[in-house]
């Protein structure tokens, strides 16, 4: 099982322009994805939706992940996104997140929570699914 990891999908996700949300989301997520940021849940429809909307925000970043671990189909990890926005300004994110992978090695449910590090509360949704 190839599986994806956190920094590999939100790059294609938010960061890389060469591939729609669609082929971005059908790369790492499963059809029935579902993931809860700070206790609100999103489907996969409702998390491609939010995505579309970060592109038109953010112009620049990447992932820095700082602790990773795999056990068979559980995943976790720490990571901060670093993102530049569209107007210039800064935004940092440390995300704590627990999730479970499909057999073919896509996320299929994705717990998190986010601390904002840089940036206005309003940029807090830049790390989440809402």
């Amino acid at each position: 099982m190839n599986s994806t990891g956190i920094a590999a999908a939100i790059t294609d996700l938010v960061f890389n322009s060469a591939i729609t949300v669609e082929q971005a989301a059908d790369l790492h997520f499963t059809p029935d994805y579902r993931q809860r940021t700070d206790g609100e849940w999103a489907d996969r429809a409702g998390f491609i939706e939010h995505i579309a909307h970060l592109r038109t925000v953010v112009a620049d970043g990447f992932v820095e992940v700082h602790d990773e671990l795999r056990d068979g189909t559980k995943y976790a990890d720490r990571h901060t996104v670093h993102a530049t926005k569209k107007d210039g300004s800064s935004v940092r994110l440390e995300v704590y997140v627990f999730a479970d992978v499909a057999p073919d090695g896509r996320f299929s449910r994705v717990e998190e929570t986010t601390l904002m590090v840089q940036g206005s509360e309003a940029d807090r949704d830049l790390g989440s699914a809402r």
